[in-house]
């Protein structure tokens, strides 16, 4: 089942970023169905998070989707290379965000492997933000989707995991976040190998 739009508006972005572990992440895209097991996220919490697009409340053209209503896809272009797919969160006006950084493939598997120019299913096929949106096949065209819709969306497949479960530590390539840099916001299933980097 389609996760419901009141699990988007929690107010708890930590909270809600490890919720979404064990979550199923679908794209039907080009008639194509992939799906995999979310194993990995980062929480974003503007406007005091330094490590946030949307920091001090700022409103571009780009960050506009973070004061959105949650429930949408951001979706944006890394060092012009790597397309990273993120959901908002919250009420409207509250600008937090989830970066989704790894998930265990399951579905259209053969689509990923296509998009990812790759011929083996393992870690590197899905694990990296860049990497699990080009197995995808999110695009700069999938930014401020509706999660509610037919192209992308979420399912809660019952899996429900504990605390004991669940690694923390500080989030990938933001050390130039000051104080944020290290706040402990990147989750990961416990021994999963679907993840991008080890947690220490």
């Amino acid at each position: 089942m389609k996760l419901l739009p009141a699990f988007y508006l929690q107010e708890d972005v930590v909270e809600t970023s490890k919720a979404l572990l064990g979550k199923i992440l679908y794209s039907n895209i080009n008639g194509q169905l992939s799906s995999g097991m979310i194993t990995e996220t980062e929480a974003y919490k503007a406007p005091e998070d330094r490590a946030s697009h949307a920091f001090g409340g700022k409103r571009t053209k780009r960050t506009e989707v973070f004061f959105e209503k949650g429930g949408i896809s951001y979706v944006y272009l890394c060092y012009g290379i790597h397309h990273l797919f993120n959901v908002i969160t919250n009420k409207k006006n509250i600008p937090h965000a989830i970066l989704i950084r790894a998930i265990e493939p399951i579905e259209g598997i053969k689509y990923m492997l296509e998009r990812r120019n790759k011929i083996i299913v393992s870690p590197p096929l899905t694990c990296g933000p860049g990497s699990m949106s080009q197995a995808m096949g999110f695009t700069m065209a999938h930014n401020k989707i509706d999660l509610q819709g037919n192209e992308i969306w979420i399912e809660d497949n019952g899996i429900l995991l504990s605390e004991k479960e669940i690694v923390k530590g500080p989030r990938i390539g933001v050390d130039y976040a000051g104080d944020y840099a290290s706040m402990p916001w990147r989750f990961g299933i416990k021994d999963n190998k679907w993840i991008s980097k080890p947690f220490k």
